[in-house]
């Protein structure tokens, strides 16, 4: 597992107090105050959407989640690219450097209820990869494969955005294990449990192979503006 242990929908609601924007936030995390996640609430994006989602709440900084680490480090790290692509390809850690890198900041939302703003990242766009590798016009989801046989899904419309990236690097330093080192996914648009951790390939697929987390319960689409956390 990449995440947090799965939680039914109730359980998951019962843990919160009957408000699902307190799962995991009390002692643990440093919110902002009340006033100010109101304000952000009413932030618009520059898609016309709050900056912070319904029953989300705003945090300074986040703890590990949890999952099962993966071993490589930067030095023994590979990435398997396959699936629908005319050139498959395995990158090595130095290889990804080589790419082109950009640096990005933005907000990531946890379907447990947490909100992390200006999140700072740096890495590579996932479609600088998919030019790399040629992929095909058959391709309509990308499957994103990690430590332990975990994995998520996303389709090619969400995997085209500029802010979904290979990162590597996370406020400037080494990206930490606990968060996905050596390299993760990261897809801010959706709730982060599609942002796997440890990464170790990535396949493009025709057809949709719903991830760890989607086969458990939870939403295959995960946005969160629509709180889409259960299926």
């Amino acid at each position: 597992m990449n995440e947090s242990k799965k939680l039914s929908r109730r359980t998951f609601l019962a843990k919160a107090g009957g408000s699902v924007v307190s799962i995991g936030l009390p002692g643990i995390f440093v919110k902002l105050m009340n006033l100010e996640n109101l304000a952000l609430a009413a932030e618009m994006r520059p898609d016309g959407r709050p900056r912070l989602p319904p029953s989300q709440q705003a945090v300074k900084k986040i703890i590990a989640m949890g999952g099962i680490q993966g071993t490589a480090d930067s030095e023994s790290w590979k990435l398997q690219i396959h699936g629908e692509v005319g050139r498959p390809t395995t990158l090595n850690f130095q290889e990804l450097l080589s790419l082109p890198q950009v640096d990005l900041t933005c907000d990531v939302h946890c379907v447990t209820g947490w909100t992390l703003l200006d999140s700072q990242w740096r890495g590579v766009r996932l479609t600088t990869i998919m030019d790399l590798v040629r992929t095909n016009e058959s391709v309509g989801f990308v499957i994103f494969e990690a430590a332990a046989g975990y994995t998520s899904n996303i389709p090619l419309s969400e995997a085209r955005k500029e802010n979904v990236i290979l990162a590597h690097s996370f406020y400037g330093t080494e990206l930490p294990r606990p968060h996905g080192a050596p390299v993760r996914a990261l897809v801010p648009d959706r709730y982060f449990y599609k942002s796997a951790k440890w990464l170790q390939g990535i396949k493009f697929t025709a057809q949709d192979e719903p991830g760890y987390w989607e086969r458990q319960g939870y939403s295959n689409s995960a946005d969160p503006w629509r709180e889409e956390r259960f299926k």
